[in-house]
Formats: structure tokens, sequence, C-alpha cells
């Protein structure tokens, strides 16, 4: 017994090419990488850090802590303001029901980096915290210090002044 094979006319595949990003959106996010690469050296300077990976790391947590911190226009400002990779970690974190002190933020973030103490928390806070005000402007640090509860200015690499009465 034979056996025919018989085998149905396949059509010709068509190759879909896929679609290009226009060069608008190329060169927007090559300026994004750019200034998240900018953030994270001045971040790495100003902090001291070995590596580009452990200032991103501290940059990455201090941020998303700061998002906790942040509601409002305020918030979707800073985000704005910042490199998309930036903005997104701001984002990831649902703002917290009552804002924490400075000091309270501190030790969340030492919470969130192994071995850290409350002194290197603050370290880590400021490095990335006062890195901001210059790709910020100083209009949207005064309203983030306006939102935020008294302390934090230190943090941003501002003096506080507090009025006393005599």
């Amino acid at each position: 017994m034979t056996t025919t094979a018989t085998t149905t006319a396949q059509p010709p595949r068509t190759l879909i090419p896929a679609p290009q990003r226009s060069v608008r959106a190329t060169a927007a996010g090559d300026d994004d990488r750019r200034a998240w690469n900018e953030l994270i050296a001045a971040v790495r300077e100003s902090g001291q850090y070995p590596t580009t990976t452990e200032a991103e790391r501290v940059t990455r947590t201090v941020l998303s802590e700061l998002g906790g911190q942040l509601t409002g226009d305020e918030r979707v400002a800073l985000a704005r303001a910042l490199p998309r990779e930036a903005a997104g970690t701001i984002a990831s974190r649902i703002p917290a029901l009552r804002p924490r002190s400075a000091r309270e933020f501190v030790d969340a973030v030492a919470t969130r980096i192994e071995g850290a103490t409350p002194a290197t928390a603050r370290w880590h806070a400021g490095s990335v915290l006062g890195a901001l005000p210059p790709r910020i402007g100083d209009t949207l640090t005064d309203r983030l210090l306006a939102q935020l509860p008294p302390g934090y200015a230190l943090l941003f690499g501002r003096v506080e002044l507090v009025s006393r009465t005599v």
C-alpha cells in the first residue's frame, strides 16, 4: 500500500515590520535617560558612593519614601519635573495617611537600606533630596517643603528658619 503525502498550499508568509519609534520619541527617551543618569551622578558625588549602582539603589529608596509623604499637586509636579524613572519610583508609593516627621522619614529610610543607621540614613536622604532642588527649581522645592512637616529643609540642603517668640 502506497501512502501519498498531501500537502496543502500554504500562503506565502508576509513579514510585518515592527513599528518604528519616532525620532522625537527616541530623542525624548534619550533626554530622559540622560537626566536620570545626571541625577544618579549628582547623588553619587554628593553621597560619595563608590558605585553608580549603590547611588541608584539609595536614590530609589529615598524617592520612594518621599513619594509616600507627598500628595496632590506637589506630588504630580515633582513627578513631572524628574526623569521618568524617578517619577515612577515616587508614584509607586501610596501616600501615607499621616505625614512623617523628618526624623520618622529618616528612620523609614534606615529600615529599607541594609545596615543603615539613623546617621547613615540621614546621609542617604540628604544626598538624594539635596540633589533635587537644582533639577526641580526653587519654586517647586518651596512648595514641597510647605507640604512636608518641619525638619525636611535640611534634608533638601536648605536652612530652615524657625520663628521664635521672645
